[in-house]
């Protein structure tokens, strides 16, 4: 059983290096995204699926540990949290120390995490908007106003000059 716990807090120290990694990347991305610097954002984000692969490599096996740690404490592996494993280590309070922080350390990389995901999720969103608020722009500047020609009914029959209604074509 001590080997096992071990190997949970060496799995759980490694992945909380991985998100601690992701987290300074989501960070670095901030500025480029606010720049508008597709090159450098393809680059960071070409590094993030890399950190993302190891990291899902790691949460197989932190997954097998905690199925063996189930198996020999003969409990249920979807009821058995890190939570419940840190109570049950009353009796050895180094593990249960060294389970803690490296609960701790990883809850608080994932949660930064998630700040710093949410805020460039936001900026992409506005840059989104910027540019369909440009295209629209666009599009309106290439549409000349109505003629004023009427028939004997006294509607429009003025065409529009200009471009007319069709949409963005990026090979012009």
């Amino acid at each position: 059983m001590a080997s096992l716990m071990e190997n949970l807090i060496d799995v759980l120290n490694r992945e909380c290096t991985e998100y601690e990694g992701l987290l300074e990347l989501s960070q670095r991305k901030t500025p480029i995204i606010v720049s508008g610097n597709l090159e450098n954002l393809q680059k960071i984000t070409d590094e993030e699926q890399e950190l993302v692969g190891r990291i899902s490599r790691l949460e197989r096996e932190r997954t097998e540990v905690t199925a063996d740690i189930a198996n020999v404490l003969n409990k249920d592996v979807t009821a058995l949290k890190l939570t419940n494993l840190i109570e049950m280590l009353s009796g050895r309070p180094a593990e249960r120390q060294q389970l803690e922080q490296a609960h701790d350390k990883l809850q608080a990389a994932v949660r930064g995490l998630q700040r710093v995901n949410e805020q460039n999720s936001e900026l992409l969103k506005n840059a989104l908007e910027m540019v369909e608020f440009e295209m629209n722009l666009l599009q309106a500047s290439k549409a000349a106003p109505e003629t004023a020609n009427y028939n004997r009914g006294a509607y429009s029959a003025g065409s529009t000059m200009g471009v007319g209604s069709r949409g963005f074509d990026a090979r012009q």
